[in-house]
């Protein structure tokens, strides 16, 4: 938990090298906690539909971007 309380203060650091790399950071991880919990929801059987509702996204783009194979936790295996 620091560690994001940290990336979170960093982001707003006035030296653009600082925020950067912590925005790029945050990125990574927001990327990877959606995997998570898109697989979380797959698992419980929720619909591509209720997971794109959950995520303000449409039904095709969460589809295409956590379908087989495709999410990110997956091609880190």
């Amino acid at each position: 938990m620091t560690d994001t309380k940290n990336l979170a203060a960093d982001a707003a650091d006035a030296d653009p090298d600082v925020g950067l790399r912590a925005v790029r950071a945050l990125r990574v991880l927001v990327e990877r906690l959606e995997a998570l919990q898109v697989d979380n929801a797959r698992r419980q059987a929720w619909s591509w539909q209720d997971i794109a509702e959950r995520l303000g996204v449409s039904r095709q783009a969460v589809h295409k971007k956590h379908s087989a194979g495709r999410g990110l936790l997956r091609r880190e295996k």
